[in-house]
């Protein structure tokens, strides 16, 4: 049984109670949170309010309650899966570009849960019912590493890291443009509240920052790009899209927060490299890698062709 979650955030601006819930909690529709609020599910100061307009002033106490999901039937699929390294304890994977990784609205059949689950019966209800086994996610167009816990004990384990933001994670990337050689990011993200679907840099957003260090710049007939290692020390939706976005150098491919370039790039250029965690059964942690996939390396390849003869 999934226990009823509450959450609790002290208002720092005002604004509608709908829309301040919705940039609050971003994995919660703006309808999703009006649906909460004329339930009954939410109350400011102490004290139920039932009109998603009412106004919300600054130190104003929120609290949200939010029911489990409804329970639905996950149908083990016999997907492949590119394993890099699995035991008693975890399951990891290199996920690729273009999967979703668990299921939700539109996205019912082909997840990386199903396949996971067509590998690892054992898996279903590990650590919830539509994310079994899963203690961090991937975008759809990321590829890269991914850890899957494959036991409660485990579960539990990596996710107390993952809180504590002891787990070490390295993203490659390419932007458009010449970023300084090194630096960090700090800008707090929350729903973008023109676009709903988007996440943005937000004044009372949730505090996120994210490092990079450049590996390698390209100048020629395709234009100036950055071949970045990006290290993000927290986890935000969307958070390395945005942040290098909102500093003015958006990665190749994005579709979302990018801008058209010249450059033949078939998709997002972002990959989860590598994960260091700490697994129950070792005393030192231990880092999982997945090289960064051949479509990216032929764009590489272009730019330092490029880089070379102009």
């Amino acid at each position: 049984m999934i226990a009823m979650r509450v959450e609790t955030f002290i208002a720092e601006a005002s604004d509608r109670l709908d829309r301040m819930i919705a940039m609050r909690l971003p994995e919660l529709t703006r309808s999703a949170a009006q649906r909460l609020i004329e339930s009954g599910q939410v109350w400011v100061n102490g004290a139920p309010v039932l009109r998603p307009a009412h106004r919300i002033r600054p130190g104003d106490q929120v609290t949200v309650q939010i029911p489990p999901p409804e329970p639905v039937d996950l149908i083990p699929e016999p997907i492949p899966l590119d394993i890099l390294y699995e035991d008693e304890d975890v399951l990891v994977i290199h996920k690729p570009a273009g999967m979703v990784v668990h299921p939700g609205a539109g996205h019912t059949r082909g997840t990386l849960i199903h396949a996971i689950l067509a590998h690892c019966p054992d898996l279903e209800g590990v650590g919830g019912v539509l994310r079994p086994g899963l203690v961090h996610r991937l975008d759809k167009e990321t590829s890269g590493v991914l850890l899957v816990a494959k036991n409660e004990r485990t579960y539990h384990f990596l996710q107390a890291q993952f809180k504590a933001r002891t787990v070490r994670k390295v993203y490659e990337a390419l932007v458009v443009g010449h970023p300084p050689r090194e630096g960090v990011i700090e800008a707090p993200i929350a729903r973008d509240p023109r676009y709903r679907k988007r996440m943005a840099v937000v004044p009372t957003g949730r505090p996120a920052r994210t490092r990079y260090q450049v590996l390698k710049t390209y100048e020629g007939r395709w234009g100036r790009y950055a071949w970045l290692e990006v290290y993000p020390e927290t986890g935000r939706t969307h958070q390395i899209r945005v942040h290098l976005a909102y500093v003015g150098y958006p990665i190749v491919g994005d579709p979302v927060y990018g801008r058209r370039t010249p450059l033949p790039c078939p998709r997002l250029f972002l990959h989860a490299r590598a994960i260091t965690v700490r697994l129950p059964s070792r005393s030192e942690p231990i880092t999982f890698e997945a090289p960064l996939p051949s479509d990216l390396q032929e764009v590489l390849r272009i730019l330092e062709e490029a880089s070379l003869y102009g």
